[in-house]
């Protein structure tokens, strides 16, 4: 392996631990919004609740395609070293 590619695998690998990091902080803030939402729901504010509750399931969701998205992007990366 050439030390391009040495570079441009560490770099993939630290972008995937930076995008796990990142699913991983957002989808425990969007539980807590989540959680907000549904207390905010039994208390008889649906409107809000329900803006809120979606809002967190929205931003969880997303998050966790850009974490596997990374992951896939590893595993590629993996395959094609061992190709080598």
């Amino acid at each position: 392996m050439s030390p391009i590619e040495r570079d441009i695998a560490q770099e993939r690998i630290r972008q995937a631990r930076n995008t796990s990091n990142l699913a991983l902080i957002s989808t425990a803030i969007a539980t807590g919004i989540s959680l907000l939402g549904a207390a905010l729901l039994v208390m008889g504010r649906v409107p809000e609740g329900s803006v809120t509750t979606t809002g967190g399931l929205a931003t969880s969701i997303h998050c966790l395609r850009l974490a596997k998205d990374a992951n896939d992007r590893l595993d590629k990366l993996f395959a094609d070293l061992n190709d080598d």
